[in-house]
């Protein structure tokens, strides 16, 4: 038998992940299924500790590992400090890795360990360790309670038309919608526009005085810039990738996010809590840059969570699929990406959501997604997307609708967040389980929205 041997760690982390394309671009990936399998063997004999004196992106050359080795909690980390990366599995599988213990030991581990031990699982590993991790954070609602499941409302339109916007704003509410937040993705850039589309939330929400928060996800320094001209912002939104090289390409650095908290915090808006940053992830960001060390896809995508953690976010979401099939090709990879992400993320301690999502070129289809959707939601996702139809019409790809919220939601008994769901009962949309009401689509909404 043919024994490969590999020059660094990073390597050998590439050549153990599962197959996905972007890691074939990148000229990374295991040559054959032997290679892959040997090299997970491999990578299982690892110790946990290893991780800290080998970086993968150097450490005098990247904030981002600078930030991880220095922010790295050894007290936390001392009850696996003794274990190998397979040994790190078998105990996470075990009872003693339960709510509690794994709540203590997140700032001990960093992203690199959970994207080593995540390589060794397969799909239900993923889902019964992540479904044991509680992650709850706070604005205006609680999100990420046991047994709760929130969805972003996404009104998204092509040209930023309020009409349009509010049509699917009211759209999403009445199928019981929004409560992570109510959130636009921009098509303009302009201030003006920025700060009408943050006035037109701000005054649907206080007008309804539905407990929940919004964003326009535009630019980080866009959002500070409308907070010094006294616009109404709730939550603080970036893209954020898992290397320096590739968080300048989306012009940022750690300082700027550091502002932008800053700045959403000095609102004071938050009514239960003050978790202000909401971030999107994607694997593949960074070689997109040109900006991944040879460093593998996912092990990355990791790293952009342990930027996160480092700000107290409100809200996580990685865009699994949204990339496109140079990096995720089909549905197979999508479904495990997926996974990887939600796992990755809520074992360092983050709300992690998952947009569930595809591009039109991709081998998958909506299939795909109401199985990726099903299994994260078994595995205690924070929050998924909501999208007139599931089909966004101005980012032009696929993903989760209000009725595939509410489909998991009977399948699983999943609420919404307590202050949110009080809300839709006070004003009639449901009953006091959190079923539609009958009459919801007659609603007084309708009238007052018009």
């Amino acid at each position: 038998m043919h024994r490969w041997t590999y020059p660094d760690l990073k390597t050998l982390m590439a050549k153990a992940s599962p197959p996905r394309s972007g890691d074939v671009l990148a000229g990374l990936a295991a040559e054959t299924a032997e290679e892959n399998i040997l090299a997970k063997i491999q990578l299982a004999d690892v110790p946990l500790k290893r991780f800290l004196s080998e970086p993968l992106v150097p450490y005098e050359d990247d904030e981002v590992t600078q930030l991880i080795i220095d922010g790295h909690d050894a007290f936390a980390f001392a009850p696996v400090s003794h274990l190998t990366v397979g040994g790190f599995r078998d105990w996470l599988l075990s009872p003693a890795a339960d709510t509690a213990a794994l709540a203590r030991l997140a700032p001990g581990l960093t992203p690199e360990m959970v994207a080593a031990v995540s390589k060794l699982m397969r799909n239900q590993d993923l889902i019964l360790v992540a479904s044991k991790v509680q992650v709850t954070t706070r604005f205006r609602n609680t999100i990420g309670l046991p047994g709760r499941m929130a969805t972003r409302l996404q009104p998204n339109h092509p040209t930023d038309d309020p009409k349009g916007v509010a049509a699917s704003m009211l759209d999403g509410l009445l199928l019981g919608s929004g409560d992570a937040v109510i959130g636009v993705n921009p098509a303009s850039d302009n201030l003006a526009a920025l700060g009408d589309l943050v006035r037109l939330l701000d005054d649907t929400i206080h007008r309804f005085q539905i407990p929940t928060q919004s964003c326009v996800l535009t630019h980080v320094t866009s959002s500070i810039a409308l907070i010094e001209r006294g616009a109404p912002i709730d939550l603080v939104f970036q893209s954020i990738a898992g290397t320096q090289a590739a968080n300048a390409s989306f012009g940022i650095d750690l300082s700027i996010l550091a502002e932008g908290r800053d700045a959403g915090r000095s609102l004071k808006r938050g009514t239960v809590g003050d978790n202000v940053m909401y971030f999107e992830t994607g694997q593949g960001s960074a070689l997109s840059a040109g900006a991944h060390h040879g460093v593998d896809q996912q092990t990355l995508e990791a790293r952009a969570y342990g930027v996160a953690r480092a700000f107290d976010p409100f809200l996580v979401n990685t865009v699994v699929g949204f990339i496109g099939p140079e990096y995720l090709y089909d549905g197979k990879q999508i479904i495990r990406a997926g996974l990887e992400d939600h796992f990755c993320g809520k074992l360092l301690g983050l709300p992690l959501g998952c947009d569930v999502c595809y591009t039109n070129h991709a081998q998958a289809d909506q299939d795909d997604m109401d199985t990726l959707l099903t299994l994260l939601a078994t595995a205690g996702v924070t929050f998924i997307m909501g999208v007139p139809g599931a089909d966004d019409i101005m980012l032009n790809y696929q993903s989760t609708s209000f009725h595939d919220a509410l489909y998991v939601r009977e399948l699983l008994g999943l609420r919404r967040a307590p202050e949110f769901e009080a809300w839709l009962c006070d004003v009639g949309l449901t009953d006091t389980a959190g079923r539609l009401a009958i009459d919801a689509g007659r609603h007084p909404l309708l009238q007052m929205l018009s």
